[in-house]
């Protein structure tokens, strides 16, 4: 993955119950601070482990936004 956009793609792909959530509550593209806290951790969990195997570089890493 080389961009924002398909980071936030996998992680709603991964996460369908959280999808469905901000989908509910219209939050989904919202900023990140809209979204509750478990969905908010899941994100930045996500993120970690594919920076650290490898898919994603550093710096793309802390720039990604919900």
């Amino acid at each position: 993955m080389t961009t924002q956009k398909q980071i936030r793609a996998a992680f709603w792909a991964a996460f369908p119950e959280l999808e469905a959530h901000a989908l509910k509550w219209q939050i989904k593209g919202a900023p990140q601070n809209r979204h509750n806290a478990e969905t908010r951790q899941a994100f930045v969990e996500f993120v970690d482990s594919l920076q650290k195997g490898g898919e994603i570089s550093e710096a793309l890493a802390q720039r990604v936004t919900l």
